[in-house]
């Protein structure tokens, strides 16, 4: 796990990451004269949904447990405690995650 949360850590990845919550923010942006159709608060709401969900969780759920676990050795005790807990708090939030993003999914489909 300490080596994919240094590999994911790369342009591409950040760019379709954060890129997406832009896209979204800009496109509910350029609605906002559109209010009055229901196709457009889809997108709002799937924007939203987005921008807490997925990048919000990761911010504030995720990345503080990888920060933790990357300055642990893996093999010592506390490496073999921290992992234990990691588990499961990490399939927790990624879990949060994605059901975000699915939901934000359609919504954006919706919205189409």
């Amino acid at each position: 796990m300490q080596s994919i949360n240094i590999t994911v850590i790369n342009p591409r990845f950040m760019a379709v990451f954060f890129g997406l919550g832009v896209i979204g923010l800009l496109l509910t942006l350029t609605t906002f004269r559109k209010f009055e159709q229901p196709r457009a608060w889809y997108g709002l709401v799937g924007t939203v949904i987005y921008l807490i969900g997925t990048i919000g969780v990761t911010l504030v759920g995720n990345m503080p447990l990888n920060d933790a676990l990357a300055v642990v050795n893996p093999n010592s005790a506390a490496g073999a405690y921290l992992w234990i807990n990691f588990l499961t708090d990490w399939t927790f939030w990624n879990h949060v995650r994605t059901i975000a993003a699915a939901i934000a999914a359609v919504l954006f489909t919706l919205a189409l």
